[in-house]
């Protein structure tokens, strides 16, 4: 299978990529993520997966406009459904980009966090996918959640704090302030 893989950030894709290249899936990484604040992590959580693809010789298109602006324009007022808007706007932007390649199916990395709504992710990914005329391919790489952040780390990857987004950033400061840090 070819397979289109959304990348949020370089660690996030160590055990996705590792476990779809040993099942003999041709992965083609895209780096997508208009939701990323401040202007600085955008451009760190670049940098690794630039390091991770150079390393492991993995074919990445990016996208490299900061797009703050159009992701606020979505969640501003929304915020309770910031994830799923979130999710919409970035799965929407691959499905596309995997019937443009003429690639067979789509995934993200975002199936990889603990933290993510995989639920609403595989719901949203598979209305873009229905759309696009692709396929969405589903796999829960939960389970290698400890192996992948061991990879990155080996690697020496950039290790995001947060998600990505002006709201998570917040909200972990906020829990720290909370706890007394």
């Amino acid at each position: 299978m070819n397979l289109l893989l959304h990348i949020c950030c370089g660690p996030c894709a160590c055990y996705p990529v590792r476990v779809l290249q040993g099942a003999g899936v041709a992965v083609r990484g895209f780096f997508f993520n208009p939701n990323i604040h401040p202007f600085r992590e955008f451009k760190l959580r670049l940098e690794a997966l630039e390091q991770l693809a150079e390393r492991w010789q993995l074919p990445v298109d990016y996208h490299r406009r900061y797009g703050l602006r159009d992701y606020l324009r979505q969640v501003v007022f929304n915020e309770e459904q910031r994830c799923r808007l979130c999710y919409e706007m970035r799965l929407a932007v691959v499905a596309r980009q995997t019937r443009e390649l003429g690639l067979e199916a789509f995934s993200s990395t975002l199936l990889y966090s603990r933290y993510q709504q995989h639920e609403v992710i595989r719901e949203v990914a598979e209305q873009a996918a229905r759309r696009e005329g692709v396929r969405f391919y589903y796999r829960d790489f939960r389970p290698g959640w400890q192996e992948g952040i061991e990879l990155s780390r080996q690697l020496e990857l950039y290790r995001q704090p947060y998600c990505g987004c002006i709201y998570s950033e917040q909200e972990r400061y906020d829990r720290g302030a909370a706890a007394g840090r």
